[in-house]
């Protein structure tokens, strides 16, 4: 039973082909693709058509009239029977010799074969430091705040300081007095009033 066109499959390419065909598009030349996009070796010459980015035979490298093979858009056997109607037959300028590609072929794999992917290093969280007044505040906290006295800290400064300000004031009453025979021995005594020099009468 032959089976409908919308059934067909995409033919598989042959290396060689006796149509005399030429597509009338200018030639194809393969310096302007680059060295991976097209195999000079004679077992296998192809290259990738430009038009349908297939990987495609190319016949008559020994003579006058070299050219890609006719084929399909698709794989062989798998996609569907859609020719290459751009790229079919069409001549190829081959002005590359296979020396030549070979060593723009084995340039291009030693700058790409050491590209790494570089490893990322993320820096680890590190918590903010606390201001110098924040610190001073820590150590100064009295051990109450500590077991969890949620009052403010300028809250806790007042109360410290209401509870020392009576002793301090005496402190500083009894420093202004000056204790007696606080002077030194054989010393002459302090003058109490203004000294004011004068001038000697000749």
């Amino acid at each position: 039973m032959p089976t409908s066109p919308l059934e067909r499959t995409a033919r598989t390419r042959r290396s060689r082909t006796r149509s005399r065909t030429v597509n009338a598009r200018p030639a194809l030349a393969l310096s302007t693709l680059k060295p991976h996009q097209y195999d000079l070796r004679p077992a296998c010459a192809s290259l990738i058509c430009p038009d349908c980015k297939t990987w495609v035979p190319i016949t008559g490298l020994q003579t006058h009239t070299t050219k890609v093979v006719p084929h399909d858009t698709g794989r062989a056997g798998k996609d569907a029977s859609v020719r290459c109607r751009l790229g079919s037959n069409r001549l190829v300028t081959v002005d590359v010799t296979l020396r030549k590609w070979q060593e723009r072929l084995e340039d291009g794999h030693a700058e790409t074969v050491h590209r790494r992917k570089t490893a990322v290093l993320r820096k680890p969280k590190v918590a903010v430091a606390p201001a110098v007044s924040q610190i001073a505040a820590q150590k100064q906290a009295p051990m109450d705040d500590e077991n969890g006295d949620d009052r403010p800290m300028w809250l806790l400064r007042e109360m410290t300081w209401a509870s020392t300000e009576s002793a301090v004031r005496d402190a500083d009453t009894r420093r202004a007095q000056l204790p007696a025979g606080a002077a030194p021995r054989g010393a002459p005594p302090v003058p109490l009033t203004k000294l004011r020099p004068q001038r000697r009468e000749s």
